[in-house]
């Protein structure tokens, strides 16, 4: 039997130490509904079904802890992915680096040649569905370098000023401002190009980039923008992880229907 070449990789970041989240273990080893956080995320990716590869990237100290949680081949295929039943993703983990820049560098060198498109997703996003993977990496297929779920803006948005005074300077309109989320899609090329270029920046100029989406800008490429999921929030506080069980547990959120592989030892220590 021919095994397929990966052409779709996914690099879940996971390397932050949630110090905002005020754990005693990394944000993404934190539990919800008995599962870690980077686990849910990684199922919804697996669950898409158009991702051959996924890479982790987790603080060094604790890469043992989150070797047992997403293992090896990490997830066995649902019905709704086009891959075998007997399938699993496989997935890769490096220790991330002092950046959020540095460890999806590490993450892209890692990739086999193979790769064509790259998914950039965080782990603190860990309820993004499958069918928005799916949506960005169809939009990258379709021909777009670099493409970002956006979330409509349904508050009012003002901005003041910069030198410190509270004062309103500008209102801008919300119909045209979008709410970032993740997993950011991008043509690998164009993605190793925006890294590398980063990485010839000031360290302080390429760390303040807070997604990749910013570092492709940087070189001047277009970045599309494709419809953003209320699911795919970010939980940086305790209060977010709240609401995330509130919401699994009533079910305006759907668990995932992905099951861990015969060669993932899922149940580690979080």
């Amino acid at each position: 039997m021919t095994t397929a070449v990966p052409r779709t990789a996914a690099v879940l970041t996971a390397a932050g130490s949630g110090s905002r989240f005020g754990a005693a273990v990394p944000k993404a080893l934190v539990l919800l509904e008995g599962l870690p956080l980077v686990a849910h995320a990684a199922r919804r990716l697996a669950e898409s079904g158009v991702v051959d590869l996924i890479v982790v990237t987790a603080p060094e100290a604790f890469l043992a802890e989150f070797r047992s949680v997403v293992g090896r081949s990490v997830l066995r295929s649902s019905g709704l992915s086009e891959r075998p039943e007997s399938a699993g993703v496989p997935v890769l983990l490096t220790a991330g680096g002092a950046s959020r820049q540095a460890s999806v560098g590490a993450a892209l060198a890692m990739l086999p040649p193979s790769i064509e498109v790259v998914l950039v997703h965080d782990a603190a996003r860990p309820l993004a569905p499958a069918a928005l993977v799916a949506r960005v990496a169809a939009a990258v297929r379709a021909g777009h370098g670099a493409v970002i779920p956006g979330a409509a803006v349904t508050d009012t948005i003002v901005q003041v000023g910069s030198d410190g005074d509270p004062a309103v300077v500008a209102n801008p309109d919300r119909s045209a401002l979008r709410i970032v989320q993740t997993p950011q899609g991008f043509d690998r090329a164009l993605l190793d190009r925006a890294h590398a270029a980063a990485a010839h920046r000031a360290v302080d100029e390429a760390a303040a980039a807070t997604d990749d989406a910013s570092l492709v800008a940087a070189l001047g490429e277009q970045v599309h923008v494709v419809p953003g999921d209320p699911d795919a929030f970010k939980i940086t506080a305790p209060r977010d992880l709240e609401l995330a069980q509130l919401a699994l547990r009533a079910g305006l959120i759907r668990t995932s229907a992905i099951r861990p592989s015969r060669t993932t030892r899922s149940g580690g220590t979080a």
